[in-house]
């Protein structure tokens, strides 16, 4: 596993564990670059539009495509770790 991946796979634990809950916006930035990094660009069909939740995961998801996976998982980590301070 690269050093990269690792990191990621780290980070992704670490969300779990953060001393404070991070506001709406940087828990959707989180979502977002998780999905990237770990996925690719955004796939799919956009949530049905009483699906509030479902919506803005997938219009921030958006916001990052052509982001690519090595860019987004570093972007991840980076936020992660400014996140625990």
């Amino acid at each position: 596993m690269s050093d990269l991946k690792h990191a990621f796979e780290q980070a992704k634990g670490d969300v779990q564990s953060l001393p404070d809950r991070p506001d709406n916006d940087t828990l959707l930035r989180l979502y977002a670059l998780y999905k990237q990094g770990a996925e690719g660009d955004v796939s799919g069909p956009k949530p049905g539009f009483f699906d509030f939740v479902g919506t803005a995961k997938y219009e921030a998801w958006e916001k990052v495509k052509g982001l690519s996976q090595d860019e987004a998982m570093q972007k991840y980590v980076d936020l992660v770790q400014k996140l625990r301070g």
